[in-house]
């Protein structure tokens, strides 16, 4: 038999086995039609275990490289030029496009009490939509029971019991005693969680003083967490809203005019002071404004270890929106910090461009328009949030990439790898290497996305990027060794993602022992005084 006709079979043979699994995995996910996230499927995937991407460009945070990843059981086998496969196993051509990490969403809110009623999405249509956007991982914040982390965390942990891809936690601290201080240490040593957040806003409800944050970092830095702050001065913020309600301004424009940028400055500038006084690393949730990005560019320089996070919606939209004379159009665009007035979001992506800030979040928390009227006559009964786990990939490719103020490998830090790195899961997860998860996405440069509420997979019937159209477009999400989004297709399966533990002591720590011996040996104290005798 020649070699041309030996290439001939093999090409059938290939294109044989890649029709028999497409065909033979159609019917094994839950449908993504209308009403995505009502499904109860609980049938598992049959996704084919093997899978080669052939030909496409590998780009990693560090380099990228035209390459073929060969993924087997959820693993990333081989990442090289020409791998040759046997039978069983789906070929995915990935020729003119990018073969990157799944990317990580380091704040969002699912399932989450808040405001009198909760997130319209769950730990399944959150992450259904997710999915579709590119992301495979995110990190959820729990929110303690009555100041009680355990009973906080069973909680989560049922909330999680649908998930379709893989998460981790972060952990809320809203008060102080032995017990939460207790609590602390079996996250961090049993649970799996290495972060703890600190509200300095929500007067009445989840802020804390500082004399509480004083006790919190000193705990974290004990067990090698990293301390989290949401960074408003939330007592300012009380008496903005009074003032905005005294003068009659009900709607949601009185949600920014409430809580300006120079409360969000004042008190990241105090939790980085803290911070530094307690010789920790910080990580600065949700950055929204110039005031705020400046005190982390500041704090950086000095060599403090201080992470700033924006968010997708701080990035791209401004607070035009919020004046809107629809109630229901304005009243989406409601969170805390507020998204802010135009020039806010450009210095945002100047600063993540220039490595000042890390990585981007969503904060996505999502409240349905019937939600939102909860505050139609006062907006303090608004709830906070928007949306963007589905979102975050394409617009951070659009607005960043395109516009060329950051490289393809940046893409890859700032969606995926520094989050990964920072929560201490790297290489695990945030890399295309031989060894880790098989989480992946290849993007398409030259296709294009447009986002509606009519198409997204969150169960929230507005969207904050409404008809934004843009360049570049993922075409196929694999999580866990499983295709999961293809042609345009979802399918996601509920019970299907796994719990990350995260370990403690990042590589922020680094160095940390030595600040503290320099500083000890820095104090020339204490004065050892002769006693004088009459």
């Amino acid at each position: 038999m020649d070699s041309c006709r030996i290439t001939r079979v093999v090409l059938l043979l290939i294109t044989f086995l890649s029709l028999f699994s497409s065909l033979s995995e159609s019917n094994q996910f839950c449908d993504a039609g209308i009403g995505y996230g009502e499904s109860t499927c609980t049938v598992a995937s049959t996704s084919p275990s093997k899978i080669l991407i052939k030909g496409g460009t590998v780009v990693n945070a560090h380099h990228q490289e035209v390459a073929d990843v060969y993924i087997e059981d959820g693993i990333i086998v081989a990442v090289q030029k020409n791998i040759l496969v046997g039978d069983g196993v789906k070929i995915i051509d990935a020729t003119g496009k990018y073969v990157m990490p799944g990317g990580i969403d380091p704040h969002t809110h699912l399932a989450m009490e808040f405001m009198g009623t909760e997130t319209i999405d769950d730990f399944f249509s959150g992450q259904a939509a997710a999915l579709a956007g590119g992301t495979t991982m995110h990190i959820d914040f729990v929110i303690p029971v009555k100041g009680s982390l355990s009973a906080g965390f069973e909680a989560y942990v049922k909330k999680a019991e649908r998930a379709a891809m893989d998460y981790g936690f972060h952990m809320a601290i809203t008060k102080w005693d032995e017990t939460v201080s207790r609590e602390m240490e079996i996250m961090v040593k049993e649970k799996g969680i290495n972060s703890f957040k600190f509200f300095l806003a929500y007067k009445g409800s989840l802020m804390i003083s500082d004399e509480l944050l004083l006790e919190g970092f000193k705990k974290c830095k004990s067990l090698g967490a990293l301390p989290m702050v949401h960074a408003e001065n939330g007592d300012a913020v009380f008496e903005g809203q009074k003032r905005m309600i005294e003068l009659g301004i009900t709607g949601p424009e009185g949600h920014a005019l409430s809580r300006p940028p120079a409360l969000e400055g004042e008190a990241t500038s105090r939790a980085i002071r803290l911070a530094g006084f307690v010789n920790t690393p910080l990580y600065v949730v949700h950055v929204m404004s110039i005031d705020a990005m400046e005190e982390i560019a500041k704090a950086r320089k000095s060599g403090q270890k201080v992470i700033g996070e924006p968010v997708v919606s701080g990035l791209v939209l401004n607070d035009t929106v919020l004046w809107d004379p629809d109630f229901q159009t304005a009243a989406k665009f409601v969170m805390s910090p507020p998204i802010r007035a135009p020039g806010h979001g450009k210095a945002l992506q100047a600063a993540l461009s220039t490595g000042v800030l890390q990585l981007v979040g969503t904060d996505h928390c999502t409240f349905n328009s019937t939600q939102k009227a909860l505050g139609i006559d006062d907006f303090r009964k608004i709830p906070n949030g928007v949306n963007g786990l589905e979102e975050r990939m394409h617009l951070v490719w659009d607005t960043m990439v395109v516009s060329g103020q950051i490289s393809v490998t940046d893409f890859v830090r700032v969606t995926s790898t520094e989050c990964a790195r920072i929560f201490n899961i790297y290489p695990r997860k945030g890399a295309i290497l031989v060894g880790s998860d098989a989480d992946i996405i290849i993007l398409n440069p030259n296709s294009s996305f447009r986002i509606s509420s009519n198409s997204h997979h969150s169960r929230s019937d507005t969207n904050v990027y409404e008809g934004r159209k843009g360049k570049g477009k993922v075409e196929v999400t694999i999580a866990g060794g499983k295709i999961v989004w293809e042609n345009d297709e979802l399918k996601a399966v509920p019970g299907s993602g796994k719990y990350i533990k995260m370990p403690p002591f990042n590589y922020l720590y680094d160095g940390i022992e030595k600040a503290d011996a320099d500083y000890l040996s820095s104090l020339q104290a204490p004065v050892i005084r002769s006693v004088r005798t009459a």
